[in-house]
């Protein structure tokens, strides 16, 4: 089993254009997330108060906080297993995260709408630092594991765990009061704007994974 998972690596990384793409995949995907942590902290610092919500003003403040941050770091392993398993899969995925990202942080430095005025006490750790930047809208932790959903949905089994890692990520982050539900809601259509761009964009790399 472990010679057919090399030899598949050998084939890819033996290609210049994979390991072109594999690259530039990898340095937009860095540099997404630095722009990501910028702009989370430029939405802090201008964040005004807080606004009413209809589903949050109706449901009780739950603390899930171990699931949304424990959860992502399970959920990035599952990524680079998944990765490894399948590496073809590699630079479409890095490129399709990095747009991702992107998408987000333009979006957090458009409105600057404070937290919600209760919410559930987080612990501070760098686990929640690294889960957490600090933006709103829309929500990264139902939005990444559902754009994972749509690049592996040919593979069934992989497809539903990350649309399950959406949805439960979506109930806890609503239940804790961590962000709004237009947040939760609008990432699921956010998101499958971006895969298609991301089609668009990145044709090549969108190929390797028919």
């Amino acid at each position: 089993m472990f010679g057919k998972l090399i030899n598949k690596h050998k084939i890819y990384w033996a290609r210049k254009e994979f390991i072109k793409s594999a690259i530039l995949g990898f340095l937009l995907f860095t540099a997404s997330m630095l722009i990501t942590y910028a702009a989370g902290n430029f939405a802090i610092k201008k964040a005004s108060n807080g606004v009413t919500d209809i589903i949050l003003d109706n449901i009780p403040v739950i603390n899930l906080s171990p699931i949304f941050i424990w959860g992502a770091v399970l959920l990035f392993a599952l990524i680079i297993t998944v990765l490894l398993w399948e590496p073809y899969y590699i630079p479409f995925t890095l490129e399709s995260l990095a747009l991702f990202y992107l998408t987000r942080s333009a979006l957090m430095t458009l409105t600057h709408i404070g937290p919600y005025y209760e919410s559930a006490a987080l612990p501070p750790t760098w686990i929640l630092n690294w889960t957490l930047d600090g933006g709103l809208f829309f929500s990264g932790h139902t939005g990444m594991p559902f754009l994972m959903a749509l690049v592996f949905w040919k593979y069934p089994k992989i497809r539903w765990t990350f649309i399950a890692f959406s949805i439960l990520f979506g109930a806890s982050v609503l239940f804790s009061h961590i962000h709004y539900s237009i947040d939760v809601v609008a990432a699921f259509f956010i998101t499958y704007s971006i895969y298609a761009l991301a089609k668009k964009i990145f044709p090549k790399s969108y190929e390797l994974t028919l």
